[in-house]
C-alpha cells in the first residue's frame, strides 16, 4: 500500500513535492495501490516512485519525468506483469529507462514502449515483443532481435549495426536513416517497410521481398536487384548508381529524382513508373556476356532490344509506319455500315484499319486516344456524315499531324458541317470526296480515296 506521509505530500501540490524529492534524494517515494486517477502530475518528478497497482486513468502527465522500470516495463515475471498499469497521455511524459545490467529482455512485451535514445547495445531482445514501440536513435548495435516482433515499431536514426534480425518481423517497420551495416536481410519480407535513407550500399539483398516498400533516398548504389519485385515501392530520389536491376519488377514504382546511371537493366519490367527529373544514363540493355549496349531511357529501354533482337517487333514497327488507316466517322447504326464496309474493304488490300468508336461524348481520354492512334496511321479517312464527335477530334489531328493525310468523305445528300472550312487550309487535308452509297463508296474506294491518300503520304514523307 502507499506512504500516507508521501501521498499528504503529494495533495500538497506539485511544487510542494519538487522540493521535497530536491531535498530528500535518498527516499523513494511509494504511490502504489492508490486511485490517483484523473490527478495532475504535470511537470511532477516521479522518477523512482513505486506506481504498482495504481490506478493513473486520465491523470495529467506532461512534462513528469517517470522511471520505465517504477511502471513495470522492464525485469518484471508474469504475474507482476498482470498488475501493471498502462497509462494515458504517456507519449507527454519524460521517460528515464535504467535497462538492467545484463540486459535480458528475451520475450519481454514492450509493445508501445517509448524507448528513445537508449543504450541497448548486445542486449538480448530475441521473442520480444516490439510492435509500435518507439526506438528512435536507440543504439542497438549487435543487439540479438532474433524472431522479435517489430512490427510497426519505430527505428528511424536507429543504431542496428551488426544486430541480429534474423526471422523478425519487420512489416510496416520504419527504418528510415538507421544504420543497418552488417545486418542480414537476405531472403527477408520488408513489404511495406519505411526505408528512407538508408545505405543498402555493398549489401547482399536476394532474395528480399522489397515490394510496396518506401526506399526513397536510400543509397542501393552497386546492390544486386536482379529478378527483385519493387512494384509499387517508393524508391524517389533513391541512388541507384550501377545496381544490378536484370529482371526486375517495377511496375507503378516511383523513381521520381532517383539516380538510375551505369545500371544493368536487361528484362526489366517497368510499366506505368514514374521518371519525373531522374537521372538515365548508361543503361545496360544487355547481359554481362553479351556485347554491351546502352540506353539513356529506362522507359523505351526494353524496346530497343526487342527491336534489336526480333524480327517480330520490326515487322510491327514497319506495319504500324505504312499499313495502319484510322478510319473516323458517327457510329450510329446507319453509320456503322458504311464504316464497316470501308474497313473490310481495307483489309482486302493489306490495309490494318483501325477503327475507333466514340459514340461516347467525347472526353480528354478518349481525344488523346485517337491523337495517340493518327501518330502511327499512315492516312485517317473521315467520315463526316451526320457529324457529331469528328469535329472535336479532327481539330486535335489535323493542326497537329503535318504527315499525316487525312481524306474526308461525304454522304453526297449532305453537307459538311459549318467549321470544316477551316481544316481546307491544311495541304495534308484532302478535298472531301462525295458518295451516293455504300455500293458506289467501294466501288470508287481505290481510286478515289486509297491512291490520293497514298500520293498524299508519299508527298509528305519526301517533304
Amino acid at each position: 500500500m502507499a506512504n500516507q506521509e508521501h501521498l499528504a505530500i503529494l495533495k500538497q501540490g506539485i511544487e510542494v513535492w519538487n522540493t521535497w524529492r530536491r531535498e530528500q534524494t535518498n527516499v523513494n517515494p511509494d504511490l502504489s495501490w492508490t486511485n490517483l486517477s484523473k490527478a495532475d502530475f504535470s511537470c511532477a518528478n516521479l522518477s523512482k516512485t513505486d506506481f504498482c497497482g495504481t490506478d493513473l486513468s486520465g491523470a495529467d502527465l506532461r512534462g513528469a519525468i517517470i522511471n520505465a522500470n517504477d511502471l513495470g516495463w522492464t525485469n518484471l515475471e508474469e504475474d507482476e506483469a498482470s498488475e501493471l498499469v498502462y497509462l494515458d497521455g504517456l507519449d507527454q511524459a519524460y521517460i528515464i529507462w535504467e535497462p538492467p545490467r545484463r540486459k535480458d529482455l528475451r520475450g519481454k512485451d514492450l509493445r508501445w514502449t517509448n524507448l528513445s535514445g537508449i543504450d541497448l547495445s548486445r542486449a538480448d531482445l530475441s521473442e520480444a515483443n516490439l510492435s509500435w514501440a518507439f526506438l528512435s536513435r536507440t543504439d542497438l548495435r549487435e543487439a540479438i532481435l532474433r524472431e522479435a516482433d517489430l512490427s510497426w515499431a519505430n527505428l528511424s536514426w536507429a543504431n542496428l549495426s551488426k544486430a541480429d534480425l534474423r526471422r523478425a518481423n519487420l512489416f510496416g517497420t520504419n527504418l528510415s536513416r538507421s544504420n543497418l551495416n552488417g545486418v542480414d536481410l537476405s531472403f527477408r519480407d520488408l513489404s511495406k517497410t519505411i526505408l528512407i535513407g538508408v545505405d543498402f550500399s555493398r549489401m547482399d539483398l536476394s532474395g528480399t521481398n522489397l515490394t510496396g516498400t518506401n526506399l526513397s533516398s536510400a543509397n542501393l548504389s552497386g546492390v544486386n536487384l536482379s529478378k527483385k519485385d519493387l512494384s509499387k515501392s517508393n524508391l524517389s530520389g533513391a541512388n541507384l548508381s550501377g545496381a544490378n536491376l536484370n529482371g526486375a519488377r517495377l511496375v507503378e514504382t516511383n523513381l521520381t529524382k532517383a539516380i538510375l546511371t551505369n545500371c544493368w537493366i536487361y528484362g526489366i519490367s517497368v510499366w506505368n513508373v514514374r521518371l519525373d527529373e531522374a537521372i538515365q544514363f548508361d543503361l545496360k540493355i544487355t547481359l554481362p556476356e553479351e556485347q554491351i549496349i546502352t540506353v539513356d531511357n529506362l522507359k523505351i529501354a526494353q524496346f530497343i532490344y526487342l527491336l534489336l533482337n526480333n524480327a517480330e517487333i520490326r515487322e510491327v514497327i514497319d506495319t504500324i509506319t505504312s499499313k495502319v488507316v484510322l478510319i473516323l466517322g458517327r457510329f450510329s447504326s446507319e453509320r456503322r455500315v458504311i464504316l464497316d464496309a470501308i474497313r473490310e474493304e481495307l483489309r482486302k488490300r493489306n490495309y490494318t484499319p483501325v477503327l475507333f468508336d466514340f459514340e461516347k461524348p467525347a472526353s480528354r481520354d478518349i481525344t488523346e486516344t485517337v491523337s495517340t492512334l493518327a501518330h502511327m496511321a499512315r492516312f485517317v479517312i473521315a467520315d463526316l456524315s451526320d457529324a457529331k464527335s469528328i469535329p472535336q477530334e479532327l481539330k486535335t489531328i489535323v493542326p497537329n499531324l503535318p504527315s499525316v493525310p487525312v481524306q474526308p468523305i461525304l454522304l453526297s445528300s449532305q453537307r459538311e458541317y459549318g467549321m470544316f472550312e477551316h481544316f481546307t487550309r491544311f495541304p495534308w487535308v484532302l478535298p472531301i470526296y462525295h458518295y451516293a452509297d455504300e455500293a458506289s463508296l467501294l466501288q470508287t474506294l481505290k481510286e478515289n480515296i486509297i491512291e490520293p491518300a497514298e500520293q498524299k503520304a508519299k508527298e509528305l514523307t519526301q517533304q
